[in-house]
C-alpha cells in the first residue's frame, strides 16, 4: 500500500527540488523527510532517488510516481471534498419507530416527501408503540421515534432530545346509531355497562383506558384485545364494542363515531433523538420532515412539555 503522506513528500521533491526544501515545506527535519522517502523506496521496491553531487534527484521511477502520485493525491481531495459535502446532504439509512396512529398520517407522508427531496436518504418506518420505542431508541434499533412522553413506563433523561409535534385529542370510539353518539361529550361514567375493545394488555393505550374507568368508578368489561387498531375498530364497527383511541387513529373510511371525553384528555406527540444524533444531516431531515407536515385532524399545535392546561393523561 502506497501511504499518502509520503507520496506528498516525493512530490514536492520534484517540485521544490531539494530536501531541505521539502523539509521546510512540511515543517519537518531534512533526516526525517530523507528516512521517509527510503521507507517509500523500500514498500515500492524501487529505487527512487539517485545522488548528484551533494543533492538527490528523482531516477527515472522516482519522477514516474512523483507525477502520478500528484493525480493520485488530487483525486484523494475531490474525494475528501465529496464526502465532505456527503455530510452535509442527507444520505444513507434513517430508522424511524412510530406508534401505530400515526404511521399512515405522518410517517408515510413524510417519506414520500423524502423520497422526492432527498432521494439517496433510505427510511425504514418500524411499528413501535410508546412502551417499545424509548428501549429501541436507547438500544440503537432505532434512531428517530415518534412517541408520547406520557407514557410513565419510561424515563426522558438527559440523554434524549424531545421536540415536541403536537397534542393528539383521546376520543371515545362508538358505533354508528349508538346511543351515546347523540351526545356532543360523553362522561365515562355512562359507559359503565358497555362492552369495551382493547389494546394489548400493559400497552399504553390499554393501560389509559383502565385507568380512566376506573376514575369513573367501573372495571371496563373488556370483549376483545387487538393491538392492531384496524381490527380494533371493526369490532366497534359491528356493534359489538367501544373504545377509547387517540384522534389519530380514526380515519374517516370507518363506520364509527368519536366523541370528546366530558374531562378531556390528551397525549402529548413527539419526536425523541438520541442527544447530538440531529448533527447527522439524514437524522436532521427526517426531523424536519416530520415537523413539516400538512395540517392532520385531531393534531392540535405542540403544547407545554410534559402537559398542558387540559387534563393529561399523566396522574
Amino acid at each position: 500500500m502506497l501511504n499518502s503522506g509520503r507520496l506528498r513528500l516525493l512530490s514536492l521533491l520534484e517540485t521544490l527540488g531539494t530536501v531541505r526544501a521539502v523539509a521546510e515545506a512540511t515543517h519537518l527535519s531534512a533526516s526525517t523527510v530523507s528516512q521517509q522517502l527510503a521507507v517509500l523506496e523500500t514498500e515500492t521496491r524501487c529505487r527512487l532517488l539517485e545522488r548528484a553531487g551533494r543533492r538527490v534527484r528523482l531516477t527515472p521511477a522516482g519522477l514516474l510516481l512523483a507525477r502520478r502520485g500528484r493525480e493520485i493525491l488530487d483525486q484523494m481531495a475531490e474525494a475528501e471534498a465529496e464526502l465532505h459535502a456527503l455530510n452535509d446532504e442527507p444520505i444513507g439509512a434513517v430508522r424511524l419507530g412510530v406508534f401505530q396512529s400515526a404511521i399512515w398520517t405522518l410517517a408515510v407522508p413524510a417519506a414520500t416527501r423524502l423520497a422526492t427531496t432527498h432521494p439517496r436518504l433510505h427510511l425504514e418506518l418500524i411499528e413501535l408503540e410508546p412502551h417499545e420505542s424509548g428501549p429501541a431508541l436507547r438500544s440503537g434499533e432505532a434512531d428517530i421515534i415518534v412517541t408520547t412522553t406520557d407514557y410513565v413506563g419510561l424515563s426522558w433523561g438527559a440523554d434524549l432530545e424531545i421536540i415536541p409535534l403536537g397534542a393528539d385529542p383521546i376520543v371515545l370510539v362508538l358505533p354508528r346509531g349508538h346511543p351515546l353518539a347523540s351526545r356532543t361529550t360523553v362522561n365515562l361514567a355512562a359507559c359503565e355497562d358497555e362492552t369495551w375493545a382493547c389494546d394489548r394488555p400493559q400497552s399504553y393505550m390499554a393501560d389509559l383506558t383502565v385507568r380512566l374507568c376506573r376514575e369513573a368508578g367501573f372495571e371496563p368489561r373488556v370483549a376483545c384485545r387487538f393491538s392492531n387498531y384496524l381490527m380494533l375498530l371493526r369490532h366497534v364497527e359491528s356493534g359489538r364494542s367501544i373504545a377509547l383511541l387517540p384522534a389519530l387513529a380514526v380515519t374517516p373510511d370507518h363506520a364509527v363515531v368519536t366523541r370528546e371525553l366530558g374531562t378531556p384528555v390528551h397525549r402529548n406527540v413527539t419526536i425523541v433523538v438520541r442527544r447530538g444524533t440531529t448533527q447527522r444531516a439524514a437524522v436532521n431531515a427526517v426531523v424536519a420532515a416530520l415537523r413539516d407536515h400538512p395540517e392532520i385532524q385531531g393534531l392540535s399545535a405542540p403544547t407545554r412539555h410534559p402537559g398542558s392546561g387540559q387534563h393529561s393523561p399523566v396522574s
